[in-house]
């Protein structure tokens, strides 16, 4: 089932590309905050939501990962765009590699942070289900402080960081849930040659969850790949060091840049 996903109104010059922006598990378009005003001096900006997450309606029925890619798709054309420029984070990653492999045409150049062609095992993403929808999503608060930043980040960004760790606490348990049994499916291992659009795949020094392997495998699996890390980030990049996302999106989204 394709999920409604609800969209920011695009920020930016009417005319500028359209830059979609997707968000990791737990998070919102809050994800984004500290460099969404530096990109749209170049591009239309819009981010969108995971199901139950921010401004999304709960979900419904159980969903893949690749029905998000659909659903993101579907809110390209909703804002009457033909091509877009996609980056995403983790969850919001693999969606970009869904949005690749089903809607090729659609984007013009991608960028993956935190991600992989498979992240975890089914059985990991089975058991955090499981918890949330025992305990609440209140329940992950503590570990994923400690996945999602880099050391010093909740201090340097104590705002950004408590609103992010807010919004994990409100989404809704049951699509967080679900959002975990959609990543327990999620392996496009065997498929990544058949990408040809440009990619670019980032890795945190710090993040334990998607490290720098990850990262690789994608950029060497697809056809016009590359790679690079953040030495200050962990799992979300675009708070740990956001001057260096605005820098890599910029140079990269730039046809010269790759």
């Amino acid at each position: 089932m394709t999920p409604a996903l609800a969209v920011t109104e695009p920020i930016g010059a009417v005319d500028a590309p359209l830059l979609l922006l997707g968000p990791s598990l737990g998070t919102s378009t809050i994800l984004w905050e500290a460099v969404t005003p530096a990109l749209t001096e170049r591009f239309r900006v819009a981010a969108w939501d995971l199901p139950g997450h921010g401004a999304s309606p709960a979900a419904g029925a159980e969903f893949s990962v690749a029905e998000l890619a659909d659903a993101v798709a579907e809110a390209a054309a909703r804002l009457g765009a033909s091509r877009v420029h996609y980056a995403g984070v983790s969850l919001g990653g693999a969606v970009g590699l869904e949005l690749l492999l089903r809607h090729p045409d659609l984007v013009e150049a991608a960028a993956v942070f935190a991600s992989g062609a498979v992240i975890a095992t089914a059985q990991s993403w089975h058991e955090r289900a499981a918890k949330v929808r025992a305990e609440s999503t209140s329940s992950m608060i503590i570990g994923s402080a400690q996945r999602w930043f880099a050391p010093e980040t909740m201090a340097r960004h104590p705002e950004l960081t408590g609103r992010l760790l807010h919004s994990l606490q409100d989404a809704d348990d049951e699509s967080y849930a679900l959002c975990c049994e959609a990543l327990a499916g999620h392996d496009v291992r065997s498929r990544l040659g058949e990408i040809a659009t440009p990619l670019l795949a980032v890795w945190g020094a710090h993040d334990l969850v998607t490290p720098e392997a990850s990262a690789r495998e994608i950029a060497d699996g697809v056809q016009r790949g590359s790679a690079t890390g953040i030495e200050d980030a962990s799992h979300l990049a675009p708070v740990d060091d956001p001057d260096t996302v605005i820098r890599l999106l910029l140079d990269f989204f730039t046809p010269a840049g790759r």
